[in-house]
């Protein structure tokens, strides 16, 4: 499975960005997909996965903010980030787990300025 994530961009706080990311490959197999981020001197985090049967789980500090989603016919997975804050900031990377095994895409990154 390749991943190619796209959609990030220096905005203001209190405004939006969707984030994609197409898939290629053996997708059918695909478990879960998720999004993580990492910002500079921070650990990698999770933000939010999606399950193949469609079930959601987010980050604390995204909820009611981020809503993860898929498009199964253009084989792409989104993060639309709404009220983006300063803390926000960071290299969103996504992520395809099959079987257990994490295939990951190139990051793209998100600045979210005061």
């Amino acid at each position: 499975v390749q991943l190619q994530a796209s959609g990030g961009g220096l905005v203001q706080a209190g405004e939006s960005l969707r984030l994609s990311c197409e898939a290629s490959g053996n997708i059918f197999s695909i478990d879960v997909m998720a999004w993580y981020r990492q910002a500079p001197g921070k650990q990698r985090e999770l933000v939010a996965d999606l399950t193949s049967g469609g079930t959601t789980n987010y980050a604390e500090s995204v909820k009611g903010r981020f809503t993860i989603s898929r498009d199964n016919a253009k084989n792409t997975m989104y993060l639309q980030m709404n009220s983006l804050k300063p803390e926000d900031s960071a290299v969103y990377y996504c992520n395809a787990t099959i079987l257990g095994f994490a295939y990951w895409g190139q990051g793209t990154l998100v600045t979210v300025s005061s």
